[in-house]
């Protein structure tokens, strides 16, 4: 079974606009000339908006950084270890909760 402009729009073209982000998308048809050699006598882009831009730079920043702070977690195994990592169970209990208003909204 064929599912055929699912989009609403012809086939050559499709645009999308959603909280301030954009894709546009189009196609035109071939030319005889593209058609007889099969090579595209244009170059198709792709331009992404300001937001999408911020979004992969701060994605490669992200990614670069280590996922564990191993300098910090040396430091609590040696205070562990010679007795002087102490824990405060009301400010465990604190962020707790806080932690589940977050998850609940």
């Amino acid at each position: 079974m064929a599912i055929n402009n699912i989009t609403g729009y012809t086939g050559t073209q499709a645009t999308r606009n959603s909280e301030g982000s954009q894709v546009q998308v189009s196609r035109s048809e071939p030319t005889a000339s593209q058609t007889e050699t099969g090579k595209p006598s244009s170059v198709e882009t792709v331009s992404l908006s300001s937001t999408s831009q911020q979004l992969r730079s701060l994605e490669n920043t992200i990614a670069k950084l280590p996922v564990v702070d191993t300098s910090r977690v040396e430091m609590l195994k040696k205070a562990i270890d010679e007795g002087r990592y102490e824990v405060n169970p009301q400010r465990v209990a604190d962020k707790m909760i806080s932690f589940e208003r977050q998850l609940t909204g």
